[in-house]
């Protein structure tokens, strides 16, 4: 038990450096004043450009990778048969500590880009579905809210599919059974975070998201052409 009470600690340690709020403070600005009053990619996409919210992008996905090799690196050999499990609490780590630092008032972001992390350095399956799912809704939608809810729901399915089949090594069944339970805390929180877009989903009130400014005038136009611009 004290392996994982480390890893999650070893997680939220990195999960504390909120690169928005950091970028944002570098510019002059507490990014939690501004538009959504998030501190996480989105919000800094939104307010300080493309080249911001790619930054902010990176910085929150290196911290859950740097979080999940540590792990690897203490308990791979010594705990090679719950490796997986002990990297899914330092992921977890990391995204309460992103969603939740404690200096500033547990008032972080969403936990999105930091569970693109581990996604990214949990198992190689599950980076071609978190790209796919996820850039599939938002090229299609230009819904960040909605792309990130299903990858978190996939990630699901995958983690439970994946541990049916063996990928995850000599784990035993109760140890599964707490990988999953996990998955599912991990997901429960992150649609918890976004209860808000879910309502404004539902009403087709949520606010869309673009990389450039000749995307968003192409997107609009088709939009008018199909006769949804007025719906906005």
């Amino acid at each position: 038990m004290m392996e994982r009470v480390i890893c999650l600690a070893i997680g939220y340690v990195f999960g504390l450096f909120q690169t928005a709020y950091f970028y944002g403070k570098a510019h002059g600005i507490d990014i939690r004043q501004y538009g959504s009053g998030n501190s996480g990619t989105t919000n800094a996409l939104r307010v300080l450009g493309t080249k911001a919210g790619l930054i902010v992008l990176l910085g929150d996905c290196l911290k859950t990778i740097a979080a999940v090799c540590i792990t690897r690196l203490i308990f791979g050999e010594s705990h090679g048969d719950i490796i997986y499990l002990l990297c899914l609490y330092a992921g977890a780590g990391a995204v309460l500590g992103h969603n939740f630092p404690f200096y500033m008032n547990f008032r972080g972001g969403k936990g999105i880009a930091a569970t693109a992390g581990l996604i990214l350095s949990f198992h190689p399956y599950f980076v071609v579905m978190g790209v796919v799912v996820f850039f599939g809704i938002f090229f299609t939608t230009h819904y960040v809210s909605l792309g990130s809810l299903l990858v978190y729901l996939f990630f699901l399915i995958e983690m439970i599919v994946c541990g049916q089949a063996g990928v995850f090594g000599a784990m035993t069944g109760p140890q599964l059974m707490e990988l999953y339970l996990l998955s599912v805390c991990l997901m429960a929180m992150a649609y918890w975070k976004h209860r808000q877009n879910i309502v404004r989903l539902l009403h087709g009130e949520e606010r869309k998201t673009y990389l450039t400014k000749k995307n968003k005038l192409d997107v609009e136009k088709k939009e008018t052409e199909h006769g949804d611009g007025d719906s906005k």
